[in-house]
């Protein structure tokens, strides 16, 4: 399959740069495959449109406010994005405006610590040795801001919006911190609409699976078939394999909420019953794909060329996906991230 096919133009003022002012007041694009229909909802009608017994699998990681900055002993700005802590003073960061330099860096925003690249990786990834013996979500919990995407805009120092960010761009059931992107199907569900679906019947359960930088890397490759897919952690507790293996012997549905529920979900074999497991995943969901797990998604509204649209044209049909879109766009619904969501069932 060509990357290209999953190409199409989005008018820059559809991308969101805010989140809706209530969560679950966000639009909701009701796609039905079995009959290509499509309607236009709120967040807030979810419950109503789900039936009893379904199951919805959240993805109940936490991001960490990972940007943060450094600077050289000159004065010059080094932008960076914790990865995650390999050892106590240990960090794997992304480290942007280094050039030629080797040597000490400060943090900005702590005097007095300092950072020291030990090792050089690919694409800008460095592992570097801290001065402070706090762990690193401590200290990022004081001077990181939240990872936000290149596509939505932020001062680059300091956004009058940066509280609202760590609380916005983080769902209201998150536990697991260690995600460097939010699983963003989910910020649309607040604390009264997770009472409603308990309400109707609806039963929820909670799969880990920590998102890295690939999730919105474009496919550079001309086909699907020749881009590496990243690989990202996941873990499924005993509770939600539990809950996972009724749902199939009862025949009801289950629905991920968003694409990386989904990616955990279709991980597991086809033929074997859900079981607790910590393990990593570089699934590949693109058409065609014989589903194993998943009978319905929610899901925000992708980027072009990326694995994710290539996952919602896996599920829908490429020609069904790209009607999607369009009616999503002349219908100005918000777009990414901070956008609408939209069911597919």
């Amino acid at each position: 399959m060509r990357t290209d096919d999953l190409d199409f133009y989005l008018p820059p003022e559809l991308i969101a740069q805010t989140p809706a002012s209530d969560r679950a007041a966000s639009r909701l694009l009701h796609y039905r495959r079995t009959d290509q229909t499509i309607a236009h909802r709120t967040f807030a009608d979810l419950p109503t449109m789900l039936r009893n017994g379904d199951l919805l699998v959240f993805n109940d990681a936490r991001v960490v406010p990972a940007r943060f900055s450094l600077k050289k002993p000159s004065g010059g700005r080094i932008e960076a994005l914790f990865l995650k802590e390999i050892s106590p003073r240990r960090w794997s960061v992304l480290l942007r405006g280094m050039g030629r330099f080797h040597g000490q860096l400060e943090f900005s925003d702590l005097p007095g610590v300092t950072a020291t690249p030990i090792r050089a990786g690919e694409g800008g990834e460095f592992e570097i040795e801290v001065s402070s013996d706090e762990p690193a979500l401590v200290v990022l919990s004081r001077i990181g801001r939240m990872p936000l995407p290149p596509y939505i805009k932020r001062d680059k120092d300091y956004d009058q919006r940066d509280a609202a960010d760590r609380e916005r761009y983080q769902t209201v059931y998150a536990r697991q911190p260690g995600a460097v992107a939010a699983p963003t199907a989910g910020l649309h569900f607040t604390d009264q609409l997770m009472g409603q679906l308990d309400d109707v019947g609806v039963e929820k359960t909670f799969v880990t699976l920590h998102v890295g930088i690939g999730t919105f890397k474009p496919v550079t490759a001309e086909t699907l078939e020749d881009h590496v897919m990243h690989s990202e952690a996941y873990s499924i507790s005993a509770e939600a394999a539990a809950a996972l293996n009724r749902a199939n012997e009862q025949a009801r549905r289950i629905i991920a909420v968003g694409t990386t529920s989904a990616r955990v979900l279709e991980s597991q074999p086809a033929d074997q019953p859900f079981a607790s497991k910590t393990d990593q995943t570089s699934i590949f969901i693109y058409p065609p794909y014989a589903w194993r797990h998943i009978g319905a998604m929610i899901t925000n509204f992708h980027l072009p060329r990326s694995t994710l649209i290539a996952m919602i044209a896996a599920m829908v049909g490429l020609n069904e996906q790209r009607r999607i879109y369009q009616t999503a766009i002349e219908r100005r619904y918000r777009f990414f991230s901070y956008g609408d969501a939209m069911l597919i069932e």
